[in-house]
C-alpha cells in the first residue's frame, strides 16, 4: 500500500538509509554501449530473480544516465573484485585516479575485465519504482573468476574475509 503525503513526511530519508546501510551489498558497475562508447554506472542493488528462464535485476536511479540509455539494450553487471574501489568510485561520478577502463568487448555488451563475475542480458522487463527503475535482464553469457568480491556496508566499502 503505498505512503500517504503525512507519512512520508515523518520518514527521516537519512535514517533510513543509515538502517538500509546495515545491510551489506556487493557492488557491482552495470556497463553498456552506445554507439561506439562504452559507459557504466555502480550499482549495489542487484539480485537474481530466476534461474529457469536465467532472469536478474538491477535497480537505477530514474534521473541517472544509465536509467535514460539501458532501456531496450544489451546491458552486463560486472560484480567488482575487492581492490576494485576506484573503478566503484569512478562509475558513481567521483574518479580517484586516470587509470584507464579495461574493457571486454566480445558479446553483446561491454565487460569489465578483472572483475569476479559477468552476467550479459538482453533486456526483458522495465517496472517503474518510485525514484527507480527496476531492470530485469534475460542472462545469456555469464563468467567468473577467482577473487573476493568487493561490498559496501555502513557506508564503507570492505572485503569478505
Amino acid at each position: 500500500m503505498p505512503m500517504t503525503t503525512s507519512e512520508k513526511r515523518t520518514l527521516d530519508v537519512r535514517e533510513l538509509r543509515r538502517t538500509l546501510g546495515q545491510f551489506p551489498t556487493g557492488v557491482t558497475v552495470v556497463s553498456y554501449s552506445h554507439g561506439d562508447e562504452c559507459y557504466g554506472a555502480t550499482v549495489n542493488s542487484f539480485t537474481s530473480v530466476s534461474l529457469e528462464p536465467p532472469v536478474i535485476l538491477v535497480s537505477l536511479a530514474r534521473s541517472s544516465r544509465a536509467a535514460a540509455m539501458i532501456t531496450g539494450r544489451p546491458f552486463a553487471v560486472n560484480v567488482l573484485r575487492h581492490d576494485h574501489q576506484s573503478v566503484a568510485l569512478q562509475f558513481a561520478g567521483k574518479p580517484q585516479s586516470a587509470a584507464p577502463i579495461e574493457w571486454d568487448l566480445r558479446g553483446a555488451a561491454p565487460r569489465l575485465r578483472d572483475s569476479v563475475a559477468s552476467f550479459c542480458c538482453r533486456p526483458w522487463a522495465v517496472h517503474e519504482a518510485g525514484d527507480h527503475l527496476l531492470v530485469l535482464g534475460l542472462v545469456e553469457e555469464f563468467a567468473y573468476h577467482a577473487g573476493d568480491a568487493l561490498v559496501f556496508h555502513q557506508g564503507a566499502f570492505k572485503k569478505i574475509n
